[in-house]
C-alpha cells in the first residue's frame, strides 16, 4: 500500500471516529517518515485536550487492528490544528470570523485584516490602512480558489 493509500485509509477511520460528534470535523491528515501519522481535528465550539486524547486512543486502536504497519510500527498525534497551521476548510473560516487573520493571495498580494464573514465561494476581510483621520477601512471579497494561505493572527492588547 502506497503513502497516499495509507493516508486516505487513516482519513476514513477518522471520520468514523469522530463520526457520532456533529460539532467536530477533520482537517488534515498527514504520513510523514517513520511513520509518523499526525491528525488534525477541530470542533465549532473548540476541541479540549480530553477529546483529543479520546479520539487517538480510538484511531490508534483501529490502526493497530489494521495491516498498515507492521506490528504497531508507528507513531500517532491526533490534535486539532494550531495556529501555524493554514485554515483549509470553509468551517474553519466560519468558525473564526470576527478573529484578525493573514492572506496570502496565489498572485503573491498579503491582506490583514478582521474576518467578517465566510460563504461557500469567498470570504469577506476587513482590513484598516492608515491611522487617526486617515485612517481607511477596506472591505475585501477573495474567492477561496483566489487564496493560497490564511492564518490566524494573535493580536496582543
Amino acid at each position: 500500500m502506497n503513502l497516499e493509500q495509507k493516508t486516505e485509509s487513516i482519513r476514513q477511520m477518522m471520520e468514523e471516529v469522530i463520526s457520532n460528534d456533529p460539532d467536530c470535523f477533520l482537517v488534515d491528515v498527514k504520513l510523514k517518515p517513520g511513520n509518523n501519522i499526525q491528525v488534525f481535528v477541530d470542533a465549532d465550539a473548540g476541541l479540549p485536550i480530553s477529546r483529543c486524547i479520546q479520539y487517538n486512543r480510538a484511531l490508534y486502536k483501529r490502526i493497530e487492528e489494521t495491516t498498515l504497519f507492521n506490528e504497531g510500527d508507528f507513531a500517532l498525534e491526533v490534535s486539532s490544528p494550531g495556529l501555524e497551521e493554514p485554515l483549509k476548510l470553509n468551517r474553519q473560516y466560519t468558525k473564526n470570523i470576527g478573529r484578525q487573520v493573514e492572506v496570502i493571495m496565489k498572485d503573491g498580494r498579503k491582506l490583514e485584516g478582521k474576518l467578517l464573514s465566510a460563504g461557500e465561494l469567498e470570504v469577506t476581510l476587513e482590513e484598516t490602512k492608515g491611522k487617526g483621520k486617515k485612517q481607511e477601512v477596506i472591505q475585501h471579497n477573495l474567492v477561496y480558489a483566489d487564496i493560497k494561505s490564511t492564518k490566524i493572527q494573535i493580536v496582543f492588547n
